[in-house]
């Protein structure tokens, strides 16, 4: 796989479709790690992005971390807890 750091010449790459999506074949000097990428468009380019997943406890604390907090409404809801009735079993 190439370095990040070194910018690369464009190359042509063909679309094709994939049942009801739209698909490339992406050339192997510019090929991603893992199996998942993220995509947004910028103006009239897209691009990809790897997903990178945790690979310790550090690093996925340091994701959560830049997560939005949790709101009200991710919060259990308040049950009021009853003392238990006895049971006549026999």
């Amino acid at each position: 796989m190439p370095s990040r750091s070194r910018p690369s010449s464009p190359k042509e790459a063909r679309l094709f479709r994939n049942n009801r999506s739209q698909a490339v074949r992406i050339p192997v000097e510019f090929e991603l790690p893992g199996d998942r990428v993220l995509i947004h468009r910028e103006g009239g380019k897209l691009i990809l992005e790897p997903v990178t997943r945790p690979t310790n406890l550090v690093e996925l604390l340091a994701q959560w971390r830049r997560q939005a907090p949790l709101g009200p409404e991710d919060q259990f809801p308040r049950i009021e807890d009853t003392p238990a009735e006895p049971e006549d079993i026999f």
